[in-house]
């Protein structure tokens, strides 16, 4: 999905901005300032819209008063037409902004031999642009005055002459046209050659869903992107999305935003990437949308904004269903926080459905988006739009910074519905196993660029107070969940309870052996004592007795006047 940068305005050539922005950007800055814009289409293409919305601009936003000449209705009937779209152009009349001039011009009186009396419409018109200084200019349509000149070469020349009188007045001008027959750009193949913009409006029905779609077909002095764009008429006004020219200079941000399920954040190293985008696959009733909610219930109870768009069901259902396991997601509508849209895939066509998303997030402003059903849109004509369709949502939310969380059908194992799981950051698979007669639910992460991930399956369970992943169990048979599980962690419970009695039965042991031979130990201690101090007593028993001894022998020696121990009387 390739597309041109965006075109930078020629510095030679001065832009008037039209308001529309996605216009805006692929004109470089808006249309030829002091030159001539052709608005081509069929009915009902938004042709006098878009002049409308041209002029309010100028009025409200660029200080440039200016006029609408409408050939077919009068000024009464053009302001109430556009009244329900926020164009105030009676209040814009008052504070002499605007001047609507109605001219009727009937075709029987002019002549393919003469030429058209350009008088009375100059004469208006001129009075109306020295009146307010006006510098925007609207011709709605341009088949009314030259309807009934058969002769291009009439038909080019009064073209020239009107077209310059309007560059003479350094008015920015669009006149509005009808498309011709066959495909032709204008009914007399002439209008194109003498503008200097020419923007083409289209609106197509395929498979009884209608698109509009808008193409600058030419721009004199100035590049421009070629391709066709999608557009809306809505309350909003004119709406048209650039969705081609969406880049891939986005930024990567390292922050972590949790899931709002800790064992998901966990197996995910802390969350998905503020930014990213996770694709959610899965089977029927396998709790896609409920993770999906878990997500935004996170986000706003952050304080930060989130949107969620449905393919599948109503935000009333969604709201009632989450209400059933502990997630009440109405309080953050109340708050302002969550918006909810809700369409039907075939409401819209694709592009239809891009560009609503595209206003529906620079409305809100959401860090975070879920897009709830998004195989649903696979129910489309051509499966190759429908990713290209895909595809383009998921950049258009990278590019503003959106962490978006897709949920699609996917009947087979690893599969992402409608094909678009390589352009997701983070993948998530959800799978029902049957097994002992029942139905559970495994959570699998299958990929998620940029971090380390779990490789391991969990089981996902939905309590009456949101999701929770529990570790499953791998025996003989394989994976065991539910009530297997349940029997194997019984099991596991019994079998530490037996653990922990025996280990409580042999400390009971030990501890009275501990006991017994503590006070063995007394016992000995004091026999040990005993016999010490009975050892010392003898020890001196003994020496009182060699004292003794010796004291006798030296009495002895003295009475016997003997010679002193050791004496030698031979000396």
């Amino acid at each position: 999905m390739t597309s041109l940068p965006e075109a930078p305005a020629t510095p030679l050539l001065l832009k008037a901005p039209t308001g529309i922005r996605g216009l805006d950007r692929i004109t470089g800055g808006g249309l030829p300032r002091g030159r001539s814009t052709l608005v081509t289409g069929g009915t009902g293409t938004g042709k006098t819209l878009l002049g409308l919305q041209f002029l309010v601009t100028g009025a409200r936003e660029c200080g440039e008063p200016g006029v609408l000449v409408s050939f077919e209705e009068s000024a009464e009937k053009v302001a109430a037409d556009v009244a329900s779209l926020g164009f105030d152009l009676d209040g814009l009349q008052r504070d002499g902004l605007l001047v609507i001039v109605a001219f009727q011009v009937e075709a029987a009186e002019i002549v393919e031999t003469g030429e058209f009396d350009f008088g009375p419409l100059s004469l208006l018109l001129d009075d109306a642009i020295k009146r307010i200084g006006a510098k925007r200019v609207v011709l709605d349509s341009v088949e009314v005055l030259f309807g009934a000149f058969k002769a291009q070469a009439i038909v080019r020349a009064e073209l020239g002459m009107l077209f310059g009188w309007l560059a003479g007045r350094e008015v920015t001008a669009v006149v509005t046209g009808e498309r011709g027959a066959g495909g032709a750009l204008t009914r007399h193949g002439m209008e194109e050659y003498v503008s200097d913009c020419v923007i083409a409006l289209d609106h197509r029905v395929h498979e009884g869903v209608a698109t509009r779609w808008l193409q600058v077909v030419k721009y004199r002095g100035s590049t421009h992107e070629t391709n066709e764009y999608p557009f809306l008429i809505s309350v909003h006004g004119f709406e048209v999305l650039p969705v081609t020219a969406v880049s891939l200079d986005y930024g990567a941000s390292s922050e972590r935003l949790s899931t709002g399920v800790p064992r998901l954040d966990r197996m995910l190293s802390g969350g998905l990437y503020r930014g990213s985008t996770a694709l959610l696959s899965g089977a029927p009733g396998t709790g896609k949308t409920t993770l999906g909610a878990h997500l935004i219930d996170a986000a706003c109870a952050r304080g930060e904004r989130a949107l969620l768009v449905l393919f599948e069901e109503s935000p009333d259902e969604v709201l009632r269903n989450m209400r059933s396991v502990g997630l009440d997601l109405g309080r953050w509508v109340e708050a302002g926080l969550l918006r909810i849209w809700a369409a039907r895939p075939l409401a819209f066509g694709l592009e239809t459905h891009l560009t609503i998303l595209a206003r529906l997030t620079d409305e809100h402003r959401p860090a975070v988006a879920v897009l709830d059903g998004i195989a649903s849109l696979a129910d489309q004509p051509t499966r190759a739009e429908v990713v290209s369709m895909v595809a383009r949502q998921v950049h258009l939310l990278k590019a503003r910074g959106i962490t978006a969380l897709a949920t699609t059908l996917a009947l087979e194992v690893e599969s992402s519905g409608v094909g678009v799981s390589s352009l997701m950051d983070t993948w998530l698979l959800l799978r029902n196993v049957e097994s002992n007669g029942e139905r559970n639910r495994l959570l699998f992460v299958i990929k998620s660029r940029g971090t380390a991930h779990s490789n391991q399956v969990r089981e996902f369970v939905l309590t009456d107070h949101g999701v929770e992943l529990l570790d499953v169990y791998v025996g003989p048979g394989g994976v065991m969940t539910g009530s297997a599980r349940v029997m194997q962690q019984a099991r596991e419970h019994s079998e530490r309870l037996e653990q922990q009695e025996e280990l409580m039965r042999r400390k009971r042991e030990l501890r009275g052996d501990i006991a017994q031979r503590q006070a063995q130990l007394v016992v000995l201690q004091e026999e040990l004592e005993a016999q010490q101090a009975e050892l010392e007593r003898i020890a001196a028993h003994e020496e009182r007795l060699a004292a003794d001894a010796e004291a006798v022998r030296a009495a002895l020696a003295a009475q016997r006047r003997a010679d002193p121990a050791g004496s030698n009387d031979g000396a």
